[in-house]
């Protein structure tokens, strides 16, 4: 998606720079990135042609595995494959009670504010989890449009300002424009 320049009349014949916008849908279970070209819109893949990428992500002492081969992880390291991140974003720990028994990883609720998910790692936020998700989407868009100068970001209507902040943390820890 191309962002329009806006210019005063006379100035048109001044050549402007173009700027690549991406939309992003960070979802509960996949996630993708896409863009508008002039062939109209396009969903970016992977190196293996894939475009939706699951919103896993699986943490090791020393590795972060995201996608198709951290969801992998979820039947043999199921303490370390983080899942449903989107579910906990902007949560406190009040909110996340009634959440801990169906996910398989654990939290600490030491920081009643910020619950933490307690990972071979670290203990993550659901912001930081959810940068992790962020970034490779990021690298898809700027190796497709050499690089990006903005995002959206899509949320559902029901999230509210704390989630819609979260959302807008994880993206700016991730490092996206």
């Amino acid at each position: 998606m191309a962002l329009l320049q806006l210019s005063e009349p006379g100035e048109s014949s001044k050549k402007q720079a173009v700027k690549h916008a991406v939309g992003i849908d960070l979802g509960t279970t996949h996630s993708l990135v896409a863009t508008v070209g002039v062939d109209g819109p396009l969903v970016i893949g992977d190196d293996h042609g894939q475009s939706l990428m699951p919103s896993v992500v699986h943490y090791q002492a020393n590795q972060i595995t995201v996608g198709l081969e951290a969801a992998a992880c979820a039947t043999h390291d199921p303490l370390n494959t983080i899942i449903s991140v989107k579910r906990i974003m902007g949560r406190d720990a009040a909110h996340i009670t009634s959440l801990e028994q169906s996910l398989p990883y654990q939290f600490d609720n030491s920081k009643p504010s910020v619950p933490q998910i307690i990972t071979a790692a670290g203990n993550k936020t659901a912001i930081e989890v959810s940068a992790d998700i962020l970034k490779p989407l990021l690298e898809r868009a700027n190796q497709a449009l050499d690089s990006i100068d903005g995002a959206v970001i899509t949320v559902p209507a029901y999230f509210d300002d704390g989630q819609r902040q979260a959302t807008k943390d994880a993206a700016r820890l991730a490092g996206i424009p």
